[in-house]
């Protein structure tokens, strides 16, 4: 009986300790609360759509559909991925997009924080709103653990 309530408890415990993670991941994620550091979720969630806090899907300006990409980078759903990982930089010699592992050197990160050796401006370009910092890590994770295409 004692072992029986000790696992009860445990898992119970366990239980907490997961929904506390989803809870503060959420939280992280702000104005896209389902956001999660995997390709999809950030291919649904950051390029494709208009997030609550009013910053515009990526893919208003980085799209091939009628026009020429902003930055020569699609981020429509089929190309993507391979727009980005491991892609060079257009008009920065030696840049690479995203890559995998190394979110401090992935050109993406260094657009979205808006650091000050970027060509042109801060992503997006329309902002402010731009990405929250919270997001931001999302995708640093995303990239840090290897950039999987899931």
């Amino acid at each position: 009986m004692l072992k029986r309530l000790s696992l009860i408890v445990g898992l119970c415990v366990a239980g907490a300790a997961l929904a506390a993670c989803d809870e503060k991941l959420s939280t992280l994620a702000g104005p896209t609360p389902g956001l999660e550091p995997t390709f999809s979720s950030i291919q649904r969630d950051i390029f494709e759509s208009t997030d609550s806090a009013g910053r515009s899907a990526c893919t208003n300006c980085h799209t091939s559909t009628g026009r020429t990409p902003a930055g020569g980078i699609n981020l429509i759903h089929d190309v993507a991925y391979d727009q980005l990982v491991n892609a060079p930089v257009r008009g920065r010699v030696g840049a690479i997009r995203v890559i995998p592992g190394d979110p401090d050197n992935s050109y993406l990160i260094q657009k979205l924080e808006g650091r000050a050796d970027i060509v042109g401006r801060r992503m997006p370009f329309n902002g402010p709103p731009f990405l929250t910092d919270g997001q931001i890590l999302i995708i640093r994770r995303w990239i840090a653990i290897g950039a999987p295409r899931n």
